[in-house]
């Protein structure tokens, strides 16, 4: 019996994102880390979410799990490191778009290993969810989420994977062997265009999804900014449209479709249907700063669509 809708893996990130007041540069905090932002989109959608992962015992790993409980997110299996730390990002915004720095190094999240992996809520979940940035933060993570795919794949469980590529965590050709080889053993991935450009070296979207469907994944949602997002099975190939905004910030965009789209497609199995929903989820997630706070919940999300 399926207890859990989503289970995230991965690392959550304490947010500092800019903003200017009275010609001083003040950060405001908030909340990010990529699949700590996915389970958040899917809960507000109404998913049961939990997450694993390791947090300091600090402030900002208490806010996360103050976060957690807000949301309705499972954090029972979540690890507390006495002498651990929880990482950071800050966010940085100019005529180029938002430039992140981050403070992550030696986080607690990234310490985790085999041995520490809940199994029994990995088999008890109908998608377990993790990303590229999970196996970027250290060798035990990158262990780790091979062992929890495994696991997941042993008991029925669906395996969702976001390419999520970050350079600065690992050279290219170690990030493509890895990446690949998670993505090989996915039902559902979801890459974002540009990453998916220098992972596969391919460029158009129709040729980068028929090099994952060939890799094994039964479902490619292929994220392309305002073009929209190519989903692609073997059997079916198509673009779904962008909902147009007046985007603020995409600090959190990625994040919003991929929960949103697992959401949607547990309650349905279609994945053409799910982006549609997770694109218009993530256009609404723009409107405001930040990863977390400008996240809709499912009845936004719904009125957005019906044009309301």
């Amino acid at each position: 019996m399926k207890s859990i809708d989503l289970l995230a893996f991965g690392e959550p990130l304490m947010e500092f994102a800019e903003v200017q007041r009275d010609g001083e540069r003040l950060y405001l905090p908030g909340f990010g880390g990529d699949v700590s932002n996915a389970a958040v989109a899917a809960a507000r959608q109404g998913a049961k979410a939990a997450i694993f992962t390791a947090l300091g015992r600090d402030f900002f790993g208490q806010d996360f799990l103050d976060l957690w409980r807000r949301e309705g997110i499972d954090s029972s299996s979540v690890i507390s490191r006495k002498d651990g730390r929880t990482g950071a990002y800050f966010i940085s915004y100019g005529v180029d778009g938002h430039v992140f720095s981050y403070a992550r190094a030696g986080s607690a999240a990234s310490l985790i290993t085999v041995d520490e992996l809940p199994l029994i809520q990995i088999a008890s979940a109908r998608i377990l969810h993790a990303s590229g940035i999970t196996q970027a933060i250290s060798e035990s993570c990158t262990d780790a989420v091979f062992a929890a795919i495994n696991h997941a794949k042993a008991n029925g469980t669906v395996v969702s994977y976001d390419t999520n590529l970050r350079l600065k965590l690992w050279p290219l050709e170690r990030a493509r062997a890895i990446i690949h080889g998670a993505a090989a053993m996915s039902d559902i991935l979801l890459p974002g265009l540009d990453d998916a450009r220098q992972l596969t070296g391919l460029e158009s979207p129709e040729e980068i999804c028929a090099f994952y469907l060939n890799l094994g994944c039964g479902v490619v949602a292929l994220t392309m900014g305002k073009n929209g997002t190519m989903v692609a099975t073997k059997e079916q190939r198509e673009v779904i449209a962008a909902k147009p905004v007046e985007a603020v910030d995409a600090t959190g965009a990625g994040d919003t479709f991929d929960g949103a789209f697992l959401a949607e497609w547990l309650l349905h199995r279609d994945p053409f249907r799910a982006a549609a929903y997770a694109n218009a989820a993530a256009a609404l997630s723009t409107l405001g700063k930040g990863a977390v706070a400008p996240m809709p919940h499912r009845a936004e999300v719904e009125r957005f669509l019906q044009g309301a």
